[in-house]
């Protein structure tokens, strides 16, 4: 009982939580503000999905989509910055929906969460593979970059790197993330410099807020009609939902930081804000930098290709690698909350072999949980070494349509698991005792909007990418899919069988280390 009454603030709110404390508490608020920035990581999404806006919509997608769904966005963070400040838990998003909407609630969201931390592991990696070999070749006259197998090789050694920092040094992963975010701002900075000051000319106003794009196949084309309007653009908003998410990781560090009912709700808001701030000024930045609209386009979008117009091969090569280097931070963060969101979900034995997955080594690290995820994340992309081209027989443009289809993946399942506590929060009303930091009466009108978000956005990524993905069309070809709705249908229909046919009958929702009865009797 003497050692009972030791406890910090943040030991006797997870116990009365129910969970004794076992990760090791030392991350500071800016740490845990770091990792969230670091995993949205503007110099990893606007980079890496640029093409997405660029062809469903264009310039004016770009330009005027960015702030618009960011504020969006930044709606749902503020919902779920109430949630962890009531609950800071490392089971984050599952523990919420389960608090609120009971087991079967949290049993769907914690394992929609894995799925989409899982995809944003190995979407975020393959990107960092991808701008590796876009910088190799920058700097390196001969070598050929845009080899799909090399970069898969390179894909793999970045997973088996960001893995074993992640199962060393929990100490390290916090410096780290620090780092990132000071590199973050600064390499952005850096970019936005190179940018407006060395290239001899620049795009004007009218064509960066009115100009669009249509590289689909789709309509023909043509950037009008409702067809345009209500299918192509919509897709653009992809860039930005896929650019800001993964904040949850704020709420999955919740047990390792220092006050967390408050620093962990900053953390999720905050990240969001300044990364929307600088991500708009960063696309905007890329935009007015285009030499030739006609050639970024037969590029398929790539930021690449405007680098290479507007920059002599250093100069692009230095922006490559600055993004390189941020987006390693960024898969490593993301590794992170991945094997602590595991943790946490395997701890109360929602997965298969939860008890290998909840281990903590000597460093109180889940090593297990690392290298299982980082297995996971190689054979999410085994798809991404089919080639697709986009351009034609003479001047073939090889893409990996299965890299977008993860990225899709990662938006739908992390951004579904968030709706489901949100919806749950709304419905409980006033019941639902807030924490410290709180929308005061605002979850009013947030938390419905928040959900309404989502649910549009998670059916846009279902949509197929390209005319010869779409199943209806005389050129089909099944490497062109977006395989997003068959993950996403085929997961549903395997987890509702799961939980129909075994979990219902033993999953018990979150599983308490510590009776939280009996917390009062700890003292002061």
């Amino acid at each position: 009982m003497a050692e009972a009454t030791e406890l910090t603030d943040d030991e006797r709110r997870l116990a009365e939580l129910g969970y004794k404390q076992e990760l090791d508490r030392s991350w500071s608020g800016f740490s845990n503000f770091a990792i969230s920035f670091s995993i949205i990581s503007i110099l990893a999404g606007c980079f890496t999905t640029f093409g997405v806006g660029w062809n469903n919509g264009g310039p004016a997608a770009i330009a005027w989509g960015w702030p618009i769904i960011s504020a969006f966005i930044l709606v749902i963070g503020l919902c779920m910055s109430e949630l962890v400040s009531a609950y800071p838990t490392s089971g984050g998003i599952y523990w919420w929906a389960s608090k609120l909407g009971g087991v079967k609630a949290g049993f769907y969201t914690g394992w929609l969460n894995l799925i989409g931390l899982l995809a944003i592991d190995a979407s975020v990696a393959y990107g960092c593979a991808t701008f590796l070999d876009l910088t190799i070749g920058s700097f390196d006259s001969g070598y050929t970059a845009g080899d799909l197998n090399r970069i898969f090789i390179y894909f793999v050694v970045i997973l088996v790197l960001v893995s074993l920092i992640n199962i060393f040094s929990a100490h390290l992963l916090a410096v780290l993330n620090n780092i990132s975010v000071w590199w973050h701002v600064f390499g952005a900075l850096a970019v936005v410099a190179i940018l407006w000051f060395i290239p001899n000319h620049h795009a004007s106003v009218s064509s960066v807020f009115t100009h669009t794009v249509n590289n689909t196949g789709f309509f023909g084309g043509h950037t009008g009609g409702l067809g345009f309007l209500l299918y192509v653009l919509p897709i653009s908003a992809i860039l930005t939902q896929y650019t800001i998410t993964g904040y949850d990781a704020s709420a999955h560090l919740s047990e390792e930081t220092h006050g967390a009912a408050d620093t962990a709700a900053k953390g999720i808001w905050q990240s969001i804000l300044y990364s929307a701030i600088g991500g708009w000024i960063l696309l905007l930045t890329f935009l007015f930098a285009v030499q030739d609209e006609a050639k970024v386009t037969a590029g398929g979008g790539a930021v690449a290709t405007i680098f290479s117009q507007a920059l002599s091969s250093k100069w692009a090569g230095l922006i490559l690698l600055i993004s390189t280097a941020g987006q390693f931070f960024c898969t490593t963060a993301c590794m992170t909350s991945t094997t602590r969101m595991l943790f946490a979900f395997s701890r109360d034995g929602a997965v298969p072999g939860s008890r290998l997955w909840s281990k903590l080594s000597d460093k109180k690290a889940p090593v297990n949980g690392v290298i299982v995820s980082a297995v996971v994340a190689v054979v999410l992309t085994l798809p991404a070494l089919v080639k697709v081209n986009i351009g034609t027989p003479e001047a073939p443009i090889y893409v990996p349509v299965a890299f977008f289809a993860v990225v899709s993946i990662g938006v739908v399942g992390l951004y579904v698991a968030f709706a489901i506590p949100i919806y749950f929060r709304w419905k409980a009303g006033t019941s639902f005792q807030q924490g410290s930091w709180n929308l005061g009466n605002k979850w009013r009108w947030m938390a419905p909007l928040a959900v309404v978000e989502i649910i549009v956005t998670s059916i846009v990524a279902m949509f197929p990418t390209v005319a010869t993905g779409n199943p209806f069309s005389a050129d089909f070809t099944w490497k062109s899919v977006n395989y997003t709705p068959l993950v996403v249908v085929g997961a549903m229909a395997l987890l509702w069988a799961f939980w129909h046919l075994s979990a219902k009958h033993w999953f018990t929702g979150p599983k308490h280390t510590v009776d939280p009865a009996v917390v009062d009797t700890f003292g002061d």
